[in-house]
């Protein structure tokens, strides 16, 4: 027997996909885009194109859907409730379509197109500006648009490719590679050293003057081990500070002894600016790992960096 039309149930995600695939790929990608910056202006700077036009883009989108996507005010664009579901669905199009193109990337050689990635801002200027400017001149055919943010990027939705971030990760549907560790070291300037004398233990420490990045406390507690053996030293910090290159500006002024990344002190040994104390005696080392979309390894871009990143860390321990 023939069901009649009137009494087929399309569930609403399929009625939406069969719209999609009618619409132009630069549609959704536009509207994404609007979603993404916030803004128009800012959507049509990044996709080289004119307010007005991209206006009207979106306006088209909506007509063709016969639902409002976005609330505009002067001041501000929020997305509707149906503009939510929609921009979940199309940035998953959006997705599927970049798979297809990794299929053929895979082939290529030589990464190409842009890579868009996030990471915290004291790590950005500590090492990963100086892997995309490496990345940048290795690979000719590669843009970047980096956000060095204070802020946690939900990096599917923002249609990021990739963020490095520094520490435990949190649970996440993203797929994790660890690139290394952040390892530390103890410090001091020679100028400090030749006014009190060089600790020879942890002991020592006691006696001393510290900068801490503690801003939390008066009280700081360095749980130092090396070889095994096991040390903690509570320390009254003299200068107490929330940033990293601060609080090594500190330890070249020769204000006291500070315990920092390897990373920020060893280039302070080889000026001679800082003196490697207690050689060996370290912090916990902190985990740094790369996180992305499951389909995003597989393109070219997104794996070439990843190993320049892994290598310089490996570098670095060395």
């Amino acid at each position: 027997m023939p069901i009649a039309e009137d009494e087929i149930n399309i569930p609403h995600s399929y009625s939406l996909l069969l719209v999609l695939i009618t619409m132009e790929i630069a549609a959704l990608q536009a509207f994404c885009k609007v979603v993404q910056t916030g803004s128009f202006t800012r959507a049509a700077e990044a996709l080289g194109t004119h307010k007005a036009r991209l206006s009207r883009t979106i306006s088209q989108l909506e007509r063709e859907l016969g639902a409002r996507l976005l609330e505009r005010t002067t001041r501000s664009l929020s997305l509707t409730e149906v503009g939510r579901d929609f921009h979940r669905d199309a940035l998953a199009i959006l997705s599927a379509v970049e798979d297809a193109r990794l299929t053929v990337a895979k082939a290529q050689a030589e990464p190409r197109g842009t890579l868009r990635l996030t990471c915290g801002v004291e790590f950005g200027m500590l090492a990963v500006h100086g892997w995309i400017n490496r990345y940048l001149a290795l690979y000719p055919q590669m843009n970047v648009e980096a956000e060095i943010t204070g802020r946690l990027v939900d990096v599917v939705h923002e249609g990021f490719d990739l963020a490095i971030r520094v520490g435990p990760l949190r649970d996440s549907t993203l797929v994790s590679r660890r690139l290394g560790q952040m390892r530390y070291a103890i410090y001091a300037a020679p100028s400090y050293l030749s006014k009190h004398g060089e600790p020879e233990t942890p002991g020592d420490l006691h006696h001393h003057e510290h900068l801490s990045f503690s801003p939390s406390s008066t009280s700081t507690a360095w749980r130092l081990s090396r070889d095994g053996t096991h040390h903690s030293v509570t320390l009254r910090a003299r200068y107490r500070v929330s940033n990293i290159f601060a609080l090594r500006d500190a330890a070249v002024a020769g204000l006291g002894v500070a315990l920092l990344p390897r990373i920020i002190g060893d280039p302070e040994v080889a000026q001679e600016r800082l003196t490697l104390i207690l050689p060996g005696w370290t912090r916990a080392e902190v985990p740094i790992s790369a996180v992305y979309p499951s389909a995003r390894y597989r393109a070219p871009k997104v794996k070439a960096f990843i190993d320049l990143a892994e290598a310089a860390l490996a570098s670095i321990e060395d």
